[in-house]
């Protein structure tokens, strides 16, 4: 499973790609105003800043809902850099924009996905990515992990090449039931990737053998 982080921080890229896994970035209007980018000019700059830091996909999300609108906007974002995946939303002209830049080979993420309905369109349209949103289901008492699940069988019934990226994973469990689902890719806030890494019988076992080594020194 690719491991995506949710953020349009740099220094928390950075971290990420340090440790060794990082496979790609995904952002969206929020997390652009969340570290302070504003205006045209210095969104672009900044999904440039982002593509030099990382070696693969990097989801840049339109601002706009018409067709005119989006295929105008999101072949100025694929212009960017060659690792640019154009992020469009789940809605009719949205779909549209898929099949038209499906057809020109640039690849696109719908996002705002809450239905197998709303996936299996997305795929064939063409899409590269469809983003299932985990957690904002939870919030609504639903179940977000059957959502993956349906996506994925369905997927692999009719042989669709399009990836299940799961969004609005919040923490590690999430990530670990996404990758027994068999979602191709997770995309995350840095601490919960991190969070992996942690379990109390691990720390402990490095504190005895830390203790037997000195002990070895004496």
């Amino acid at each position: 499973m690719k491991f995506f982080i949710d953020t349009a921080n740099l220094d928390e890229i950075k971290e990420a790609h340090a440790l060794g896994v990082l496979d790609g970035v995904t952002t969206n209007p929020s997390l652009m105003a969340k570290v302070g980018v504003k205006g045209k000019e210095a969104v672009h700059a900044h999904y440039k800043a982002i593509c030099d830091i990382v070696d693969s996909d990097v989801s840049a999300e339109v601002l706009s809902t018409t067709y005119e609108e989006m295929i105008k906007e999101g072949e100025e974002l694929a212009a960017i850099d060659s690792k640019i995946v154009v992020k469009i939303p789940m809605i009719e002209d949205g779909i549209k924009a898929i099949k038209y830049f499906s057809s020109k080979g640039i690849d696109t993420n719908c996002t705002l996905i809450f239905s197998a309905g709303q996936a299996l369109l997305a795929a064939k349209a063409g899409a590269t990515y469809v983003s299932p949103f985990i957690g904002r289901l939870d919030d609504v008492s639903t179940d977000g992990m059957q959502l993956v699940e349906d996506i994925v069988n369905i997927f692999e019934n009719y042989g669709f090449g399009t990836q299940v990226l799961a969004a609005s994973v919040r923490h590690p469990i999430h990530i670990m039931q996404c990758a027994e689902l068999g979602a191709d890719v997770a995309t995350c806030p840095l601490k919960a990737i991190k969070m992996l890494m942690n379990h109390p019988l691990t720390d402990k076992g490095l504190a005895q053998f830390i203790a037997d080594a000195k002990k070895m020194e004496e």
